[in-house]
């Protein structure tokens, strides 16, 4: 079958590269970019960051200018997509259009997942996940005196983070026992739990939300479950997402937790790809499929499909790396560390400069570097690699992780 109409359903990071890949890799047919949102696609992860701090405004956030949609032929659809007819091959919008694909990518993404609580739907509660998140949230939090923050993750803290540096008091809740603890190995974690304490933010862990209570409508306190009752004018939430997989569900393909996908990030229909946030896809990196919320992998699974698209398969097999900035930490994860059982340190925690070699059975499994970039570029190659670094190796005296690095990389071999 000939390859006219690309339909992208989902103009986020995921959705937006796979459009842009395709003219990279030459893709002279039709593309149709459809989002739920106006405007052009836009960064997301400066959103609880330097946007919230006035550091950089609407404009820098795009992934390119209006006019760039144009010059490429890539037609932007400001719509939701209600249905999938896979066997008339077309989507369904709102408004009754259908549009007609050869194929269909599915970059849906995630959306917060709300706090299970009395009270959560009162003004001044918010997530942050787009634009209009982050712009009702700004003027509020120029003039919060108390804010609480919910959940201790990358989100709940890049916004304690913002809020401590404009001098507001803040309080974040968490059930788990250390910040980020999804993520982070126990030594990183108490790095990022002192630097939050120093900057004044109050972290109470092991702790749940009872309720939110408000006053004439908007938020007023929080009652934590151990029956305290913390003022708050303002409260923020971030305690993890949920993949919008209903329109792939009703579809019929394969679901849990996340779209279904192959090593070629294929669902059930080979008319259908899926990538980004709301996919569940089998990675060398992990022993069972997985789905990640990462740039990093929005962008390299959106490629791959394009690849693909235009004649060139490969399995995907990209190494997972992430990154969050709070104040002057800028944390970098390479790999994963999923049931790591020893760690290595490298650096100074004292310092705020430390990298955390994360080991599972002898062999390096991820990578955590705060403030020593140099080692987490480092990190990406040496965890590609075969045979790896051994804990014995990185616990010798004056070790040094990109010497290693250059020291074992492979040459290269002139044809």
């Amino acid at each position: 079958m000939s390859l006219n109409n690309v339909v992208i359903v989902g103009a986020g990071q995921a959705g937006y590269q796979v459009a842009a890949s395709l003219r990279q890799e030459g893709y002279a047919g039709h593309v149709t970019l459809i989002g739920d949102e106006p405007g052009v696609p836009y960064q997301r992860p400066p959103l609880s960051k330097a946007y919230l701090l006035g550091k950089i405004g609407t404009a820098a956030l795009r992934f390119r200018p209006p006019e760039w949609f144009e010059q490429q032929s890539v037609e932007r659809v400001p719509a939701n997509v209600t249905m999938i007819d896979r066997d008339a091959c077309c989507v369904e919008l709102s408004s009754g259009e259908r549009v007609a694909y050869d194929h269909l990518v599915l970059a849906t993404g995630a959306r917060n997942r709300v706090p299970p609580v009395p009270g959560a739907d009162l003004d001044g509660v918010f997530g942050i996940r787009t634009l209009a998140d982050a712009d009702a949230l700004a003027p509020r939090l120029a003039v919060a005196r108390h804010v609480v923050v919910i959940g201790a993750g990358f989100i709940g803290l890049e916004f304690a983070a913002v809020a401590a540096a404009k001098g507001v008091s803040v309080h974040v809740i968490e059930l788990g026992n250390r910040p980020m603890a999804r993520a982070l190995s126990t030594p990183m974690s108490a790095l990022f739990s002192a630097a939050h304490t120093g900057w004044g933010v109050k972290l109470d862990f092991g702790q749940t939300v009872a309720r939110i209570h408000g006053e004439a409508g908007r938020v007023a306190a929080i009652e934590t479950g151990d029956g305290r009752r913390l003022p708050a004018d303002l409260v923020v939430y971030g305690i993890g997402v949920l993949p919008n997989t209903e329109l792939a569900a009703e579809a019929g393909l394969s679901v849990n937790n996340g779209i279904c996908v192959n090593e070629h990030l294929l669902t059930d229909d080979p008319a259908i790809s899926a990538i980004g946030d709301a996919v569940n896809f089998p990675s060398p990196y992990c022993a069972s499929a997985i789905r990640l919320e990462s740039v990093q992998n929005a962008v390299d699974q959106a490629r791959n499909v394009a690849a693909r698209l235009m004649g060139k398969p490969t399995a995907y097999a990209a190494l997972p790396w992430f990154w969050t900035d709070q104040q002057d930490l800028k944390l970098q994860i390479a790999g994963l560390s999923d049931q790591h059982d020893e760690t290595v340190l490298l650096g100074s925690a004292e310092a705020r400069r430390l990298t955390v070699l994360c080991f599972r059975a002898g062999r390096l499994i991820a990578v955590e570097s705060c403030n020593r970039p140099a080692d987490h570029m480092a990190a990406r190659k040496v965890l590609s690699r075969t045979p790896q670094l051994t804990p014995a190796q990185a616990a010798e005296p004056g070790f040094d992780l990109k010497a290693y690095e250059a020291a074992t990389r492979e040459p290269c071999v002139s044809p």
